[in-house]
């Protein structure tokens, strides 16, 4: 049983495919068909259903796999390990950012780390947290920016700093002339909500004590569609205060309120995997950051 043996089993579950899997490995599909036979015959279990259209793990298969992919990141951690003894801000790391943060926090975070390791180097994927925690634990990326709690013993959180929400609403509407809004009065005018399965919109209603809202039933699926359903006068809603830096059609329609004490908000932190060979590096990359804050947000207490 070797490492490549390995590869072909992990990438032959992830595509379904012989073909595409043999590309990922990059290699032809005979060598990944007669590989995988190999590792079949050495345990001497059937690992892969190859009866159906996609290829799918037979159950111990689907055990198997998964030990597999422990074992690559383990083999990929110490060849890291080695690799950046001499200097682990000599790197690249593979950084996941959730939507409803990356274009508005980014350009900050990457001139800040720019200057503070001009070496290392960020490979940026926008994704939602679901999708951000599972690639993280895959090793499919080292490092994650997000809003927290994230209650993971497996990873690594170190919290950056604090963002205040800000209320939108309509420029005509009886709020844009308040000096801050209440939350109640969020509720009762309107309060749009981005749909189910966006962090954000629990991020807001929890921030707000708001867990039993009865929000519209018309409902976006990103930040600037909700600012532009406000600027049409449809309701109200929540915006962090980086994200309302943002211009656009509809943003002079849009004021934006601070909200009156208890306000609410969110806080953002780097995780990565406690395991990573990446710690040391994740470590001096979150200093950075907590000690650079963007705009307009508070330091964690």
């Amino acid at each position: 049983m070797t490492l490549q043996e390995l590869r072909y089993l992990v990438a032959l579950a992830e595509t379904g495919h012989f073909g595409q899997a043999a590309e990922a490995c990059f290699v032809s599909q005979s060598t990944l068909s007669t590989g995988l036979k190999k590792l079949e015959d050495y345990l001497g279990t059937t690992l892969f259903d190859r009866s159906l259209k996609r290829i799918t793990p037979t159950p111990i298969g689907r055990e198997i796999v998964e030990s597999a992919r422990l074992i690559l990141q383990e083999a990929e951690r110490i060849r890291d390990l080695a690799r950046y003894a001499k200097d682990p801000m000599d790197r690249t790391v593979h950084l996941g950012i959730i939507p409803t943060l990356g274009p508005y926090y980014l350009p900050h975070a990457l001139m800040q780390v720019r200057k503070a390791h001009p070496k290392l180097r960020l490979l940026l994927r926008e994704v939602t947290t679901p999708h951000l925690l599972t690639q993280l634990h895959e090793g499919k990326l080292d490092a994650g920016l997000l809003a927290l709690p994230i209650n993971d013993p497996s990873l690594e959180v170190v919290p950056l700093f604090v963002e205040p929400f800000l209320a939108a609403v309509p420029a005509d509407h009886p709020l844009a002339r308040a000096k801050s809004v209440k939350i109640d009065d969020l509720a009762q005018a309107g309060l749009l909500l981005l749909e189910e399965g966006h962090c954000l919109r629990d991020q807001a209603l929890d921030a707000c004590r708001l867990e039993g809202l009865k929000s519209e039933e018309i409902r976006a699926t990103s930040l600037e569609t909700l600012r532009q359903m406000v600027a049409m006068g449809l309701g109200v809603t929540l915006i962090p205060t980086l994200a309302g830096a943002g211009t656009g059609p509809g943003s002079r329609q849009v004021v934006l309120k601070p909200i009156a004490k208890p306000g609410a908000s969110r806080t953002v932190g780097l995780v990565w995997r406690r395991r990573s060979p990446l710690a040391y590096t994740m470590e001096r990359l979150a200093e950075t950051l907590a000690s650079r804050l963007p705009p307009d947000t508070l330091p964690v207490k």
